[in-house]
């Protein structure tokens, strides 16, 4: 841990990296990674990047997250709301696919396949509601335009109208 200022940053030294990278989490965590060891050139690299941080904690501070009340809901709940999300979007889009699924997934909210089935990544309920809605919108888009044209833009804005807060 590193202290700056009043700023409290979590340091993560990693010699097999190239570059430095500064981070802050929803719940307004800085992290940085870096290769560098020493202690002055990062006091150095955090003074230029404060402004940056300060900015996006200010950010944070003002749009907090707006989290589902998860108590005492089960994989097979959360998967039920999901399913009534799509339902909900489909109807109103228009749009149907054939099929929901649920998994895990490393690094997709979700995806959408040629034969119509939306697969949705398991976290997915974890994350604020604008998020899901966010997400849903857009695998149902991907029903009409199988790309990320400006049509399936316009297509998703029109449905999820927070849809940059979203990403």
């Amino acid at each position: 841990m590193i202290y700056y200022k009043d700023l409290k940053i979590k340091y993560i030294y990693e010699k097999s990296l190239k570059n430095t990278y500064i981070r802050i989490d929803k719940d307004s965590n800085i992290v940085l990674k870096t290769p560098i060891s020493s202690k002055r050139k990062i006091g150095t690299l955090i003074e230029q990047k404060e402004d940056w941080i300060r900015k996006k904690l200010a950010y944070n501070l003002e749009n907090p997250p707006l989290y589902l009340n998860l108590d005492g809901i089960d994989s097979l709940q959360s998967k039920e709301y999901l399913k009534e999300k799509v339902e909900y979007f489909s109807s109103k889009m228009g749009l149907f696919c054939s099929e929901v699924k649920f998994r895990k997934m490393k690094s997709r909210w979700g995806s959408c396949n040629s034969k119509g089935v939306i697969t949705l990544n398991k976290k997915l309920i974890k994350t604020p509601e604008i998020c899901i809605d966010y997400v849903v919108v857009h695998e149902l888009a991907h029903l009409k335009y199988f790309n990320h044209s400006k049509r399936f833009h316009a297509l998703v804005d029109r449905y999820s109208p927070d849809a940059k807060k979203a990403k």
